[in-house]
């Protein structure tokens, strides 16, 4: 699968581009904005665009009116068809955000429930109520999605409602050529619905790509093998920025192991999951960090361990963002041009080295040294191995590993040296050795 040693790179339209929070319907072209990033993405060594919800939506994108036109906010399908091109012509993949649980008030087959009740043919495409009032005072009642009555539950066992779904599928891998999914709320996705979904878009495409978002919990529904092939992993999300602010590198080390260790009895050995250091949902990682030393060593960390890694529009310079009193919007600002600094020249150097190692990608995972500060960890596939190492402290830090003599190259710096058994790491330092 393309996506395995992929770099992904999400933007969320709507912010990025700077539309109005409400769809007011007035057309303006802002993806063009998008496709004037693409030399940047490349230099950024990103393969693999993540685009957050794109179709015509009442606010935010996830409350859907219209799932086969650009939101006017956003432009036209010509101006989603063009992005798509450019992208490819630079060797950029594309998924989009599949929002197939629920849909907003706008969507034209509630709005017809509204003016037909009970009398209408799509009343069976929700879970309505006639003898019960919503909080919008319709007349009927509906199931929302955790209790938000602004995003309105599909019925996917409905026959009507997956032709509908599935048909827009198609008529986005066709019109398009988007190469992939990212699945919105999959935890609460009907499972066979998954199921067919998958077997859909691989008879359309054997190599779509599909991920889905899952916030807590055990991700093997998903990733069976007719499901899903990633899932979102806010478990080594939760981990990767925690250990760094309690200087406890146990946490994360301890998930690696549950996930992929090769040690001991992994949940999901040789699995792909979704890998990040923030998204749109979530604050952004320099706004996390109490010690922005940390930034690099994050970088370092994700696109080392396992998993695919995905970065978040702005963050790689270190934009910082925090949401406000409930709101998302300050996680999804617009920005006018990259902000090129030495955190964003890190992260291109690291993404580098992450396509060009076969290992980083796809090789077991091995803890060789853990403390509260001090983590060491090795990479192997097929005879290549690279022991990756990392000092959390602003303090020099000596090791003691299993190395005897061995002659490793420093992938970062390009330098070579013996190692013996104890190597001294610096302050705030991370290395990725490969043995020679």
């Amino acid at each position: 699968m393309w996506a395995y040693d992929s770099i992904f790179y999400q933007i969320y339209p709507l912010g990025f581009c700077g539309a109005p929070e409400y769809n007011d319907g007035r057309l303006e072209p802002r993806l063009n904005k998008i496709r004037d990033w693409i030399p940047y993405l490349r230099e950024m060594e990103v393969n693999a665009l993540y685009l957050s919800p794109v179709f015509q939506s009442d606010r935010h994108g996830y409350d859907t009116r219209d799932y086969r036109t650009v939101d006017a906010r956003l432009g036209t399908n010509d101006d989603l068809i063009a992005l798509c091109e450019g992208c490819h012509r630079e060797g950029i993949r594309i998924i989009l955000d599949g929002v197939f649980h629920h849909v907003g008030r706008g969507f034209w087959a509630f709005q017809e429930v509204q003016r037909h009740r009970w009398d209408s043919p799509y009343k069976d495409w929700f879970f309505m109520r006639f003898d019960q009032n919503s909080p919008y005072n319709d007349g009927f009642s509906y199931q929302g999605w955790e209790g938000h009555y602004d995003l309105v539950r599909l019925n996917l066992r409905n026959p009507a409602v997956k032709e509908y779904l599935f048909s827009s599928v198609r008529f986005w891998i066709e019109t398009f050529g988007i190469d992939g999914l990212r699945l919105d709320v999959a935890y609460s996705l009907d499972h066979d619905f998954l199921i067919e979904l998958r077997r859909f878009c691989e008879g359309i495409r054997p190599d779509f790509f599909l991920v889905g978002e899952i916030v807590n919990g055990l991700y093997a529904p998903l990733l069976e093998e007719d499901a899903c092939h990633s899932c979102t992993n806010y478990e080594v999300y939760k981990g990767l920025y925690s250990s760094l602010n309690d200087l406890n590198l146990f946490e994360i080390d301890y998930s690696l192991n549950r996930l992929f260790g090769s040690q001991n009895g992994a949940l999901y050995p040789g699995k792909h999951l979704f890998s990040f250091v923030d998204n749109h949902d979530v604050n952004r990682i320099a706004s996390v960090l109490k010690e922005r030393k940390h930034l690099p060593l994050i970088y370092g960390m994700l696109f080392a361990i396992p998993g695919i890694p995905c970065l978040y529009y702005g963050s790689e310079w270190g934009a910082q963002g925090r949401k406000d009193n409930g709101s998302d919007r300050p996680l999804r600002p617009c920005f006018d041009a990259p902000a090129r600094n030495d955190l964003s020249d890190w992260v291109r150097k690291l993404a580098a080295l992450r396509k060009a190692q076969k290992c980083l990608s796809y090789g077991d995972y091995r803890t060789l040294l853990i403390r509260n500060r001090q983590w060491v960890f090795e990479r192997a596939i097929e005879g290549e191995r690279i022991t990756i190492a990392i000092n959390a402290e602003g303090a020099p830090a000596d090791v003691v590993l299993p190395f005897d003599n061995e002659n490793v190259e420093n992938l970062l710096t390009g330098e070579n040296k013996t190692l013996s058994s104890t190597v001294r790491l610096e302050p705030w330092q991370i290395v990725y050795w490969k043995r020679r």
